[in-house]
């Protein structure tokens, strides 16, 4: 009985330490119908902190405007993608972020990616992007 209790000890000291992959993807959701112009984009972390995190930070009060957040998202993606290809902390940013920055995500997902860049330079401390915007309220 003290074998199994000790063995079921270390699983879940194991699975518990674990690292999360902090990686980001965009995927596209086509609806149902078919309607033109009609595409949603979805925003998916490996991250289950970074939703409660998120919803905590989320403060319309401090809303900026889409632009803004295209902005830095363009530099805060390519960034990201230099060292997920580059980088000896590859296994972090892996896979590379698949943002077009001609295509037009809308406000939600922009703040959304913006604020998961936020995340890993605030909160989990991995530096992105060298000179970012300054963090309020992290």
């Amino acid at each position: 009985m003290r074998r199994i209790l000790v063995i079921i000890g270390i699983v879940i000291f194991v699975y518990a330490c674990s690292t999360q992959k902090g990686a980001v993807q965009v995927n596209k959701n086509e609806p149902d119908i078919a309607v033109p112009d009609s595409l949603e984009y979805d925003l998916e972390t490996f991250d289950v902190k970074f939703e409660t995190w998120y919803q905590m930070h989320n403060n319309p009060s401090m809303y900026r405007s889409q632009q803004y957040y295209e902005n830095w998202n363009r530099q805060y993606v390519s960034a990201w993608n230099h060292k997920a290809i580059h980088s000896s902390k590859r296994g972090f940013f892996e896979p590379i972020v698949g943002y077009d920055p001609n295509e037009d995500y809308g406000f939600e997902l922009n703040h959304e990616l913006f604020y998961y860049f936020q995340y890993v330079e605030n909160v989990l401390k991995i530096k992105i992007l060298q000179g970012g915007p300054k963090a309020v309220n992290f």
